[in-house]
């Protein structure tokens, strides 16, 4: 069987590959779904197969965008309670999110990707974890809006099982019980997990955070990870507040509760980790534990500033984060590569704590990191899956910056003209090929207009 080849030429390149390779102008070939060849100059003559040549004149290529934590249903909650801190802003809007139903997270999630994909993501995440009892299939609903966008997808199955009544911040209508939530959880790996190398959709073991769950849910969740040969998820160290629970409740900080059930290890990552202190950092560090920065949201909600720079310096796993776009309602990941870059340099090591290199970096290689998939994509190499996006740098928004990668990083949101998910176009000039970004719009706005009827009626 012969493989179908797309050709593009004449464009920078950044690798992203454990040198940093980068062409000023050269080629990549991608056959069917993987990376065939790449290099300087032009490709090689007489290739057989060649479905089709592109000039990218003007343009840069980098691997594809990887997102390593969100929460898609948010998209229909944007702009609310925009002055608050996180327990403050999680007291407010758990009683909405606790009504949403199926269509409304499918609308949702079909709203967070098609804003991420037009942007440049390749790979996304949701970290799911509010199940509403008679609410349908919402873990189906998630994964399905990713296959109608063509999105390399992760499903953090999430799960909450502490209420309000056993001191936790979610109402109790909003949880489930332990066995229903590890039930659940094992069912949607069951269905829904590939493992394979070219996998479009992986779970992972997600309790959502110390706060809105058990420590037998922690214990448990990390046990059936493993026996299932998922990887785990959850938020940590995201606030002083989050330290100040746990050690009222645990007797310890985060990072020691988590290792205490066993959240610590090569396949877990967690989100935030703005209040790290140097033996925090030290734990993460020796058991390979993943972090997903998400400097956006930590500035919306006043978390803090993460300290990026020595986690990287330890040798930690960073990807960068939308988060829910309740709390970052712009939910496209081009703008976390610049306020990474730009917020880390307000903190302790200024200038030299963030070049435009090592951001985009966190946005690609270190988020294939996180979500263990650095074999197959995060940097554009022979062999590695066709994840690949060109960015346009010679409009007027770019065109007086010479480094490309600096133009990307530094200056405003590139225009996508191509976007390939395991080969597949599914962005052309700027536009997405696979589902109307104008009916999603309608349909989010109708589902978020529902819900705030839902919330009214109370």
């Amino acid at each position: 069987m012969t493989a179908a080849r797309i050709v593009i030429e004449n464009c920078a390149i950044a690798t992203v590959d454990s040198v940093d390779t980068e062409h000023p102008s050269g080629h990549i070939v991608v056959a069917d779904n993987r990376i065939e060849a790449i290099g300087p100059g032009r490709a090689p003559r007489g290739l057989p197969d060649v479905v089709r040549r592109i000039d990218a004149t003007g343009h840069l290529a980098t691997p594809g965008l990887v997102n390593t934590h969100h929460h898609f249903y948010q998209w229909i909650t944007r702009g609310l309670a925009t002055d608050h801190n996180l327990f403050d802003w999680l007291v407010a809007l758990y009683p909405t999110w606790a009504r949403i139903d199926e269509p409304m997270v499918r609308a949702a999630a079909r709203g967070s990707l098609a804003m991420m994909a037009r942007g440049g993501v390749t790979t996304a995440m949701d970290h799911h974890y509010i199940y509403p009892r008679g609410s349908g299939d919402l873990s189906g609903a998630i994964i399905g809006a990713a296959q109608e966008v063509g999105v390399r997808f992760t499903l953090a199955r999430g799960s909450m099982d502490r209420g309000a009544s056993n001191g936790g911040l979610p109402p109790d209508f909003a949880v489930e019980s332990l066995d229903g939530a590890l039930a659940a959880t094992d069912a949607t790996i069951d269905t829904h997990h590939d493992a394979s190398f070219d996998a479009m959709t992986q779970i992972a073991v997600a309790p959502c955070s110390p706060f809105s769950v058990s420590t037998d849910l922690l214990r448990e969740g990390a046990r059936l990870a493993r026996s299932r040969g998922v990887r785990l998820h959850t938020h940590g160290s995201e606030t002083v507040e989050e330290e100040r629970f746990c050690k009222e409740l645990f007797g310890m900080g985060p990072t020691d509760y988590f290792e205490s059930t066993g959240w610590l290890g090569p396949d877990v990552w967690m989100a935030h980790c703005v209040h790290m202190d140097d033996s925090d950092i030290a734990a993460f560090a020796r058991t390979g534990t993943g972090v997903a920065h998400c400097p956006s949201s930590n500035a919306r909600l006043a978390a803090g500033i993460a300290r990026v720079p020595d986690m990287l310096a330890a040798g930690i796993p960073v990807g960068l984060g939308v988060d829910g776009t309740a709390s970052n309602e712009s939910g496209e990941l081009h703008t976390e590569l610049r306020n990474a870059l730009l917020i880390n340099r307000l903190g302790r090591h200024g200038e030299s704590a963030l070049t435009a290199r090592a951001a985009l970096r966190l946005g690609t290689h270190g988020g294939a990191q996180v979500l263990g998939r650095a074999e197959q994509i995060g940097s554009l190499e022979v062999g590695k899956l066709a994840d690949l996006v060109l960015w346009r740098l010679d409009t007027l928004a770019h065109a007086s910056i010479a480094d490309p990668v600096t133009a990307l990083v530094f200056g405003a949101a590139a225009p996508v003209t191509l976007s390939l998910i395991n080969g597949r176009a599914v962005v052309e000039d700027n536009r997405l090929t696979t589902v109307d970004e104008d009916d999603i719009a309608r349909v989010t706005r109708a589902e978020a207009q529902r819900l705030m009827r839902l919330g009214e009626e109370r």
